[in-house]
């Protein structure tokens, strides 16, 4: 009996130290992990909501870079961190889709983690340099029908949203690209554009929104439904081409380490929410032409699993179709 006594008191203990540990929250610095290089979208987006989410917590919010494996090693690090809030990590497309299609991670599935909020939401877009002879999405089409394979374009990572993006062009119009793949990073599409390695790259606009503002490049389309507000010349693909069907683009969700307590995840998501709501950053979104797209914990939790299962279909098929390897 004492023993047993013993094991409740220490159980007890236990319970009211983590009690007193999630009221505290947060007690020390918080991690917020970037699965990608630094330089790229996701890494100022994050950086700038983060910066603003930290004026109103009792302590320092600090991003830390850590790329590799289409975001495997930093969700990796995430899934070892323990669950009491002080680790977080912002994740895109390549986290909820191409990791676990491809199960490059044993074991990982979105149970992992924890959904805090989705702040953004970006479509895809085919971006040249300034002097293209490329002036429209039909022209730049219609060159790589009549020279199958000679157009060099940058993705992001064979397998990765990116090369969807352009496979199912190809499939849809029946052109032929030479693709040519470049690390998770928008930096190194950046660089391979403006050095003449390709002569388009395909990911966001704000991916790349410090040359198309200086002049040094220019968005062909975006694969989007509506005018991005910040990108007035681009146009959404459904302006462009009525008949082609392809709107596929990337988000930046914030999670948590799975089991980490209902109150710190409401105590992030109302942070970060208020940070969202800012002027200094539904501004500064509009300035690089990234799309606000706020989803609290349930509902994106929801529309995580939904996307996941509509895209996982779309990439099966594909590989059916034999242009697609998984």
């Amino acid at each position: 009996m004492i023993f047993k006594k013993t094991l409740l008191g220490v159980a007890c203990v236990a319970a009211f130290s983590t009690n007193v540990a999630h009221a505290d929250y947060p007690n020390r610095d918080i991690r917020v992990i970037v699965p990608a290089a630094a330089g790229g979208g996701t890494d100022a987006i994050v950086r700038k909501i983060t910066n603003i989410a930290e004026e109103s917590m009792p302590v320092s919010m600090y991003v830390e870079n850590v790329a590799g494996g289409m975001t495997a090693t930093g969700l990796l690090q995430l899934m070892q961190a323990r669950p009491d809030g002080q680790t977080i990590a912002a994740i895109t497309y390549d986290s909820i889709i191409t990791i676990p299609w491809k199960e490059m991670l044993p074991g990982f599935n979105m149970d992992k983690m924890r959904m805090i909020a989705r702040i953004t939401r970006e479509a895809d877009a085919i971006t040249v340099p300034k002097d293209s002879s490329y002036q429209t999405l039909d022209d730049f089409i219609s060159a790589a029908k009549e020279e199958s394979g000679s157009i060099r374009v940058g993705i992001q990572n064979m397998g990765a949203r990116t090369h969807l993006t352009l496979l199912q062009l190809q499939d849809l119009t029946g052109a032929k690209f030479k693709i040519v793949s470049y690390d998770s990073s928008a930096a190194t599409q950046k660089e391979a554009l403006l050095n003449g390695e390709v002569d388009a790259v395909v990911t966001s606009l704000g991916d790349l929104a410090p040359l198309i503002e200086s002049g040094q490049a220019r968005g062909l389309v975006e694969f989007s439904d509506t005018q991005n507000e910040g990108f007035p010349n681009v146009p959404p693909v459904t302006e462009t081409n009525t008949d082609l069907d392809l709107q596929m683009g990337s988000f930046i969700t914030l999670v948590a380490p799975e089991r980490t307590p209902d109150d710190v995840i409401e105590k992030l998501e109302k942070t970060y929410h208020t940070a969202y709501e800012s002027d200094d950053f539904q501004q500064w979104l509009k300035k690089v032409g990234v799309t606000p797209a706020w989803l609290g914990s349930e509902e994106v939790t929801e529309w995580s699993h939904d996307t996941q299962e509509q895209l996982f279909n779309t990439m099966d098929e594909l590989v059916d179709k034999g242009v697609l390897e998984k």
